[in-house]
């Protein structure tokens, strides 16, 4: 009877707890592409998927930047941003509002990106119907090692877009959302991002504390939405080990 009990229990309490979801990303299978090319490679001696920017939309992209610049001389921080479009690799079947994220990437400048490339690349959350309506954090690894203490500060980013952009947040509250990682371009980092209703953590490679605090998720206590790898156009990244477990 007693192990009769013992039984039930455990049953109970692994009925009542939350559920992971893995995604070792061996293959692209369980991914859907927005505006991103996916590839399933062997990177630094570990699968993973590669993602870039659909050539497409590359090319698409370019030819609209350079009648543009012809139109305007715009400069300055979000200067690139108008034309700008999501490349995003959606995780299927997954629903997110609160909880711990887990993966692991890889970011690095694309062979044609400009001066300003950073290696961009994140982890898109409570992303809406609207696929330009989301929460992100993001890293810049060329960063991480600047020989300049202003780079290395904007190592991880914090966004949500469309109305919070990086360089809107920099402007009205500087160093709020952004913070220094020791990171490298076209190294594996580990990232684990723990989000409790507007309140959000992100760790880097195992450390026991978070690397930056975000207090204010604009999407609120209560959103929720889909869960998306995410790049800027100019960045090669690579993405493996996706492990989602909801609050």
């Amino acid at each position: 009877m007693r192990a009769l009990l013992r039984l039930a229990a455990l049953t109970t309490l692994v009925a009542g707890a939350a559920v992971s979801q893995s995604f070792p990303l061996a293959s692209t299978d369980s991914l859907e592409a927005l505006n991103a090319s996916l590839e399933a490679v062997t990177f630094e001696g570990r699968k993973g998927v590669k993602m870039t920017i659909d050539p497409a939309v590359a090319a698409r992209l370019e030819r609209t930047r350079a009648g543009a610049k012809r139109a305007t001389k715009k400069a300055g921080p979000g200067a690139g941003e108008a034309n700008r479009v999501e490349v995003l690799a959606f995780l299927e079947g997954v629903e997110f509002s609160s909880g711990t994220i887990e993966l692991e990437l890889a970011g690095q400048p694309s062979d044609a990106a400009g001066g300003g490339a950073r290696g961009f690349a994140g982890l898109a959350f409570r992303v809406q119907q609207d696929p330009r309506v989301y929460d992100a954090f993001y890293l810049r690894p060329t960063n991480g090692r600047a020989d300049d203490q202003e780079r290395r500060n904007h190592s991880v980013q914090y966004i949500a877009h469309p109305d919070y952009p990086w360089y809107r947040l920099r402007q009205e509250t500087p160093s709020k959302y952004e913070a220094y990682a020791d990171i490298s371009p076209a190294e594996w980092i580990a990232v684990k991002i723990e989000i409790d209703g507007a309140k959000a953590r992100l760790f880097v490679n195992g450390a026991t504390q978070p690397t930056l605090l975000v207090n204010d998720l604009k999407s609120g206590a209560e959103g929720k939405g889909r869960v998306a790898l995410w790049i800027e156009g100019s960045t090669v990244a690579h993405f493996r080990n996706v492990r989602i477990t909801p609050r």
